[in-house]
């Protein structure tokens, strides 16, 4: 819970001092009280006593429903996950041939799909989602809308391809962006919001380079969110030859943190699929604050009347 009115919290020092006192006073009483020796003259100096808790209730009520005053005042709130609606993510994925390496089973490539496919269907519908491919090139399979399944259509599709050209990657999903924001914003709105979730195993041989795509990115104001996926003892058979395609991951963690992204780290299709679930979270849903100054009002006002009502009951007098 959070408050947007917190400078009111300030009131509990008066509620804290107004309680220190009923316990001073309370206290003082009991000790004049022990002092009287004469049981005698007990009863006729005071007037009958309550047990202590009728005494206190009441009075514990009424502190309790100052404090409930006061949070009402700070205006609480409580936090609570809201889907976008006009967001575009772009899924970049990397189809060089070293994602048919098979230290993930049965190869990077196929647990990427199904990875991506999850992605896909956890989204809010009305995201907007599209499909890039890199290999050497890259290219704009699906331009982004909310049709999920030409996205699971695409992904179903990917082919392998020589090298690897993380940067053009990059580029096609901003062009993809761009075109988007076009279609979707309104005449004198602000293009919506947009990220890319780029997944890959290796570092850019071919094309732009990572830095120089990286500066379109953060001009843009998009982040890019990166998954490298794959072990750090990944061979392709090439020919019967055993070549080795380790994962880049620090190629991958430059590129996010030079955007404003986040870094995440895969090492099979079951780690693949729990980083997708929790960019699907960070992505597709916004958190709002919705006030619930109402509750501890009427909390607090149950708390005054059962504190009148004992009180009168008990001693024929408000507290």
């Amino acid at each position: 819970m959070s408050f947007l009115a917190g400078h009111w919290l300030w009131l509990f020092l008066a509620v804290g001092a107004l309680t220190a006192a009923y316990v001073v006073v309370s206290l003082r009483r009991r000790v004049y009280a022990a002092r009287l020796s004469s049981t005698a003259l007990l009863s006729s100096v005071l007037p009958r006593r309550p047990q202590w808790w009728r005494r206190h209730v009441p009075a514990a009520l009424l502190l309790l429903t100052l404090a409930g005053l006061v949070i009402s005042m700070a205006r609480p709130a409580r936090a609570e996950r809201v889907p976008r609606e006009r967001a575009t993510i772009i899924l970049a994925i990397d189809v060089s041939n070293s994602m048919a390496a098979t230290d993930i089973t049965p190869t990077r490539l196929e647990a990427a799909k199904q990875g991506a496919q999850a992605f896909v269907d956890q989204l809010p519908p009305r995201i907007n989602l599209g499909l890039v491919s890199f290999a050497g090139s890259a290219a704009v399979l699906v331009p982004a809308s909310t049709d999920r399944e030409s996205v699971r259509s695409g992904i179903r599709g990917l082919q392998l391809g020589p090298a690897t050209a993380v940067g053009e990657g990059i580029y096609a999903s901003l062009q993809a962006i761009a075109t988007a924001g076009q279609r979707l914003s309104g005449e004198g709105q602000p293009p919506p919001p947009a990220a890319i979730v780029l997944l890959s195993d290796g570092e850019t041989t071919r094309g732009r380079p990572n830095t120089q795509a990286a500066t379109a990115a953060r001009d843009a104001e998009i982040p890019v969110d990166t998954i490298a996926y794959g072990t750090s003892d990944g061979t392709l058979d090439v020919g019967g030859q055993q070549i080795p395609v380790p994962v880049n991951e620090e190629a991958l963690r430059e590129l996010a943190d030079q955007t404003g992204g986040s870094y995440h780290r895969a090492t099979s299709g079951d780690e693949l699929q729990s980083v997708y679930r929790g960019l699907g979270s960070s992505i597709g849903y916004r958190t709002e604050y919705r006030e619930i100054t109402t509750w501890f009002v009427g909390l607090s006002l149950g708390l005054g009347l059962a504190a009148a009502a004992l009180s009168l009951a008990m001693s024929s007098r408000l507290p």
